[in-house]
Order: structure tokens, then sequence, then C-alpha cells
């Protein structure tokens, strides 16, 4: 069996772990996000949280399985909230995902919250290729949160980050995974450009991607999280182009995925680093 071959038996494994587990995510996330990434993460097969107040935050990342934190629209309490949950998940060994939405100079509240964020080492970074090529140190000038960089070209950028992570999460027409673990970066194909065209679908893979990484390795967690989309979203567009129906039937495809879909629509290739 060649290495991709494997790879794909893996995502079979963590995908089935996530239905017998049904991990606890606690998502500190956008209000734009919150409710599409809780239903993502049901439809998937994990039990959604959305604790964000600081009151709470360190007693229920204790219990958690994975922790998200993403940055979208961050209040006062949030930023606390993110701190304390990221201090406690480094502390309890808990793996968690940060998604650095829009960080740069414009918005440098947050982008120095972000840089705080760091010193707790994430387990999986996770944006779309301006928000990874900025964190990275280049100067990107994005569109609002919106990436205006292909993810194709940032990947060797981003190399810097894996000081920080075990996996970066580069998303796009195509994503690109770099792997502390695997010392590579793997490619995963599919989707449809539809799905940036449905708010928060960007932020529902980070919860993703954290609900796996309570079942699986943080590459192979990465790796399924975002080929769960993929699959979904290329099935999803092969029923409808309609922006409407295609978002519901991509949210049926993230429920319906199986070991059978997964064997025959996962498309991944292994590129160095």
């Amino acid at each position: 069996m060649d290495q991709t071959s494997t790879l794909i038996e893996h995502i079979v494994e963590a995908w089935t772990q996530l239905q017998t587990q049904q991990p606890l995510v606690q998502c500190i996330t956008n209000s734009v996000a919150a409710n599409y990434a809780a239903n993502v993460l049901l439809a998937a097969g994990s039990s959604p949280a959305m604790i964000d107040n600081p009151f709470e935050a360190e007693s229920f990342t204790t219990i958690a399985a994975a922790l998200s934190i993403n940055l979208g629209t961050p209040t006062n309490e949030q930023m606390q909230a993110m701190h304390i949950s990221a201090q406690t998940a480094q502390r309890t060994h808990t793996p968690w995902v940060l998604d650095p939405v829009g960080y740069g100079t414009i918005l440098k509240w947050r982008s120095d919250m972000v840089d705080e964020l760091l010193h707790y080492n994430p387990t999986v970074i996770r944006g779309n290729a301006s928000e990874i090529s900025t964190l990275a140190g280049n100067q990107v000038e994005s569109k609002g949160v919106d990436s205006t960089l292909n993810s194709a070209d940032v990947y060797s950028q981003a190399k810097l980050l894996l000081e920080h992570a075990e996996c970066i999460a580069i998303s796009g027409e195509s994503d690109f995974i770099l792997t502390k673990e695997f010392d590579a970066v793997i490619q995963v194909n599919g989707g449809s450009y539809l799905q940036p065209k449905v708010t928060a679908t960007g932020c529902a893979l980070g919860a993703l991607i954290a609900a796996y990484c309570a079942v699986a390795t943080p590459t192979i967690a990465t790796l399924a999280a975002h080929t769960h989309f993929a699959i979904a979203g290329k099935l999803a567009f092969e029923q409808t182009q309609m922006l409407g129906h295609f978002n519901v039937a991509f949210m049926d495809y993230i429920h319906y995925l199986n070991p059978d879909l997964i064997q025959q629509y996962a498309d991944i290739k292994i590129l160095k680093l």
C-alpha cells in the first residue's frame, strides 16, 4: 500500500472514531459563525459547546476533548476567555486550533492577541492564504477577512509557523497542510468555488479540525477535516449549483459522509516541504 492509500485509511479510521466518541468541542468563535459551526460539528458527529466567556472558560476547557479559537468578531470578554482557555489547554494537553481571522496590521488588537496565543502552542493553525502569509511575517493586503492570495503560493512561506504548531492548514482552491510529523505538505483537492460564498465555512472547518484532533493525531485530524469538507463540497456542487441549495446539500453531505465516499472521493497528494 502506498503512502497516499495509507493516509486515506487513517482518514477513514479518524471518521469512524469521530462517530464513535462524539467528542465535546469547546468553540470560542465569532458571532457570524457560531450557529453554522455548531451545526457542522453536529452534522459531522461531534458535540459543540459555544462556551466563550471568561467566567466559565477554565473549568470548561478542562472537560472539553478539544478547543477551537476563532478571532472573527472578538469582544473584550471573548478575548479574556481565549487567553484563559488556550492557557488551560496547554496545561491539560488538550488539543486546540487557532484560526487567526483578519490577522494583520489593520486589525491590531486581535492580531496582538494572536501573537500572545501562539505562546500556548496551538495544535493546529488554520486560515486562508493571506492570514497565514501575514502571520508568517509577510506583508499582505487582504480584502477584509478574505484572502487575496492563492494557497499554493503560500505554503513555502508558512513553514516558519511549524515552530508554534504541529500543523499549518491553508484553505483555498486546493488546501495545503504542512505537517511537522511527516515533514511534508499534503495537498487536498476537491470542494467547490461556492464554499467561500457561504458565510462561516472556513470558521466551521477550524472547529471540525478541533473535533478530529480529539480522536486522531494532529496531521490525520487536519487532513481528515479538510477531506471531509472537500468531499462534501464536491458532491454538493454536483447536485446543485444554486447557492442556497448548495449550502443545504453541503451540510447534508457533511452528515452523510461514510467510509465508502472517503475511499472513492478523497483526493490528496503528498509534496515535499
